[in-house]
């Protein structure tokens, strides 16, 4: 799994036509549904759309477009259900799906990127698509995964060191392993 974390990046290129078998994509739903979900309300859902026809005419929806080749999408659903105290766990439960998701996607062999600011954004490309697939008001789309195989070179992205980012015992620890006094 460590394996699967470090080499795992968001993948924007062509994708292969070839389609992705309904055991992959119940695997990688399985593994969204199994994150962890603030005090067990279950926010998020999941639609797996692989039928070409239904898949193009969402694709018409998103303007600019995205992932134009992609075999399959997977749409994430949140509705806000309040846990207690009035807080509502929806962001983090649909953030832990969809890292399980991707981690899924890679670990079965095919690409995928996390399209969430691109059709949340003022433009509502997420009301659409949900108004097309006649997904009840309660639910909103937060995000798209296109899942499928690359068809170009996989680019990643250079991570800033580790030492720059965690620390043990204090705020920028400059010794390895070590606290400040």
């Amino acid at each position: 799994i460590l394996d699967v974390i470090k080499n795992r990046t968001s993948y924007r290129g062509k994708y292969k036509s070839t389609p992705v078998p309904k055991d992959d994509l119940m695997k990688i739903l399985e593994a969204g549904a199994a994150a962890p979900s603030g005090c067990n309300k279950q926010t998020t859902s999941f639609i797996a759309v692989d039928d070409e026809k239904l898949l193009g005419e969402l694709k018409s929806l998103i303007v600019p477009p995205i992932a134009e080749t992609a075999p399959c999408f997977i749409l994430v659903l949140t509705r806000k259900i309040y846990a207690y105290r009035d807080k509502c766990f929806n962001v983090q439960d649909y953030s832990a799906a969809i890292e399980n998701m991707l981690l899924a996607v890679k670990a079965l062999g095919y690409e995928s990127c996390w399209y969430e600011g691109h059709i949340t954004d003022d433009d509502d490309i997420a009301g659409k698509l949900a108004q097309h697939m006649g997904i009840p008001d309660e639910y909103r789309i937060v995000c798209i995964l296109p899942v499928g195989e690359a068809d170009e070179k996989i680019t990643y992205v250079k991570k800033k060191p580790l030492e720059s980012r965690a620390w043990f015992n204090a705020f920028g620890a400059d010794n390895k392993y070590s606290y400040k006094n």
